[in-house]
């Protein structure tokens, strides 16, 4: 499995060699010593594939025994935020396109006209995105609007 031979072999050939040229690597004596060591015990290639399993997956099991932690942005409501901020009187034309995109894509469509108009009356709509969920919402409003005057007139 492993082979160390061919290590053994350089590390005790320099260490018996007194001439040491600028082309030989010197190892340290203690990796030489190791290595000396290491290949004196002879461990078995099964002990030594049953240490290695055993290192592999108690590596695995320790990693995967993580604390949980609180991911802050799943557990907050921004929109509940946005609205308490708007709510104390620091509403921005910003504040409004995430309240408007986030009941957009709620399917809140009511709360979401209502947010888009406060956002075009303060500035002007550039973004083509936003012009798209806005018509988007209008269509769906006006859905929901007549959908409930069709329900009132057959209950009639």
């Amino acid at each position: 499995m492993l082979n160390f031979s061919g290590l053994a072999i350089y590390c005790v050939f320099l260490s018996f060699s007194e001439q040491q040229t600028s082309r030989t690597i010197a190892i340290p004596l203690k990796l030489q010593a190791f290595v000396l060591n290491l290949l004196s015990l002879m461990i078995p290639k099964q002990n030594l594939l049953a240490l290695l399993v055993f290192a592999s997956i108690s590596a695995v099991s320790f990693s995967q025994t993580s604390t949980h932690k609180t991911d802050v942005n799943k557990d907050i409501d921004v929109v509940r935020v946005y609205e308490q901020v708007v709510v104390e009187g620091y509403g921005t034309p910003f504040i409004y396109k995430k309240l408007a995109t986030a009941y957009y894509f709620k399917n809140e469509y009511g709360k979401a006209l209502a947010w888009f108009q406060k956002l075009f009356a303060e500035e002007k709509n550039t973004d083509p995105e936003l012009a798209h969920q806005y018509n988007q919402t209008l269509k769906a409003v006006a859905a929901a609007n007549s959908t409930a005057s069709l329900k009132t007139s057959f209950l009639k």
